[in-house]
């Protein structure tokens, strides 16, 4: 099975905050390909920062935005705030 383009992970962000709710890695990576999952996390965190750098979405922990670059740790995505953008 071929890798999922970022486009395609792009999508199935999109369509997963569309909801109102939140998701973390890992469940973008599973419903891209619920099996061999563990592959696609750094893919999708990558699309995920380029999507909080254009302000699409937050990366949280613990509820909190934080900058992808710098986070450690468990984070979420979530859709942006209006008006938001990425934390400085």
């Amino acid at each position: 099975m071929a890798d999922p383009t970022p486009e395609r992970i792009a999508e199935v962000l999109r369509a997963r905050l569309a909801r109102g709710t939140s998701a973390c890695p890992s469940e973008i990576a599973r419903a891209l390909r619920p099996r061999g999952w563990r592959p696609l996390m750094d893919p999708v965190r990558e699309v995920a920062a380029r999507l909080a750098e254009r302000g699409e979405l937050e990366v949280t922990q613990r509820g909190e935005p934080v900058d992808p670059a710098r986070a450690r740790g468990p984070v979420r995505y979530r859709r942006a705030k209006p008006g938001g953008g990425p934390p400085g």
